[in-house]
C-alpha cells in the first residue's frame, strides 16, 4: 500500500464538504484574481475555485499560471473561504504545486477523474495536506459498472481521506450526447436526470459527497432556484456557480426550516424515543439520525429560514 501524508482535518472532511455551497468558477486569466482570492471581493464567497482548464484557451494558458502564481503569493494564509485550483492536466498540477504559496490552498479539481488517472493526482500532493475534488464527466460517468470500480479505487485508505466531493460535470457529459442544457427545464429533465441519482446512489452510501452541476444561462433565476431545489432532493451539497450573482441565490435555499431544525435536534438528542412524530410526521431515530446531523451542519453553515 502506497503511503501518503494524510490531511490533518480528515475526521470533519464531510462537514467541510457540507460548507462549500455555491462555488465560484473563476478564469485564472480574470484581471480580479488576486482580490476575489484575498477576500476582498465578493468576500460573500465560501469557496472559489481558480481555473485553468475549459474557461481558459491554449494561447492565454502563460499569463492565466502567471497570474495565479502572483494570485497565490499575496493571498492571506487563513481565510474562511474555500480555495481551490481547477487543474487542466497533471503537468498544470505539478506546476502549481511549485508555486509560492500554494499551501494557502485548500485543493485541486481535478478534471475528467477516472479510476485511471486517480492516482496520477495523487503524487504531485503526497506531501502535502491538500484535497481534492475529482470530476466526473467522461463517458465512464454513464457506465454503473465503471463508477463502481472507481468507488472501490477511491475507497483506498490511501486515497479517501483526500476527497473532499465528487463535483458532477454536467456540460460535459451533455457535450457527449450532443445535448446543451435547455433553457426552460432543469437538468434532472435531461437524460443526465437519470445518471445523477445513481451517481448518489452508488457513491453516497459509502461516504462519498457529490456536488451539483453548473446552470449556465444567468437570466433565469426562477429556474435555477427550482434546480436548486432539485439538487436538495438528489442529497447533493454545493453546486458550482459561473457568476456571483447565483451565489446568494444558490445558498437562499441551503437555509434550513425551523420545523427541520427542531426536529434534527429532538432525534438527535440521546434521551428521545426511537420512533416520534413531529410536525405532522414520523421520526426514527435509527433511520434518520445521518440526515438530522446533515441538517443541523447545513443550518450551521447557512442559518434558517426566517419565520
Amino acid at each position: 500500500m502506497q503511503s501518503h501524508n494524510l490531511p490533518t482535518h480528515q475526521a470533519s472532511e464531510g462537514h467541510l464538504a457540507e460548507r462549500l455551497g455555491a462555488s465560484l468558477y473563476v478564469p485564472c486569466t480574470h484581471h480580479d484574481l488576486a482580490l476575489i482570492a484575498e477576500g476582498h471581493k465578493y468576500p460573500f464567497l465560501r469557496s472559489v475555485i481558480f481555473c485553468t482548464e475549459d474557461a481558459v484557451s491554449e494561447r492565454d494558458l502563460p499569463g492565466a499560471l502567471d497570474n495565479l502564481a502572483h494570485t497565490l503569493a499575496r493571498m492571506p494564509a487563513n481565510s474562511q473561504t474555500l480555495r481551490f485550483v481547477r487543474v487542466r492536466n497533471l503537468d498544470i498540477m505539478q506546476q502549481v504545486m511549485g508555486m509560492s504559496g500554494v499551501n494557502k490552498l485548500t485543493g485541486f479539481v481535478i478534471p475528467k477523474a477516472t479510476r485511471h488517472n486517480i492516482e496520477s493526482y495523487l503524487e504531485p500532493i503526497r506531501h502535502s495536506q491538500h484535497l481534492l475534488m475529482p470530476t466526473l464527466e467522461t463517458a465512464e460517468a454513464f457506465c454503473e459498472r465503471e463508477m463502481r470500480m472507481l468507488r472501490k479505487k477511491l475507497s483506498a485508505p490511501h486515497i479517501k481521506p483526500r476527497i473532499l466531493a465528487l463535483r458532477i460535470g454536467g456540460n460535459d457529459l451533455l457535450a457527449l450526447l450532443g445535448i446543451r442544457r435547455p433553457r426552460h427545464v432543469t437538468i434532472y429533465r435531461t437524460p443526465l436526470g437519470g445518471i445523477i441519482a445513481r451517481l448518489v446512489t452508488t457513491m453516497r452510501p459509502h461516504g462519498f459527497h457529490l456536488t451539483a452541476p453548473v446552470f449556465e444561462h444567468m437570466d433565469r433565476p426562477e429556474l435555477l432556484a427550482e434546480e436548486v431545489s432539485e439538487d436538495l432532493l438528489h442529497g447533493l451539497i454545493g453546486k458550482t456557480a459561473i457568476h456571483p450573482t447565483q451565489v446568494p441565490l444558490i445558498e437562499s435555499h441551503y437555509r434550513v426550516c425551523p420545523n427541520d431544525v427542531e426536529a434534527a435536534q429532538i432525534i438527535l438528542h440521546e434521551h428521545s424515543p426511537a420512533v416520534f412524530g413531529h410536525g405532522g410526521s414520523m421520526c426514527e431515530i435509527s433511520t434518520h439520525k445521518n440526515w438530522a446531523k446533515a441538517i443541523l451542519t447545513r443550518v450551521q453553515a447557512f442559518g434558517a429560514v426566517a419565520t
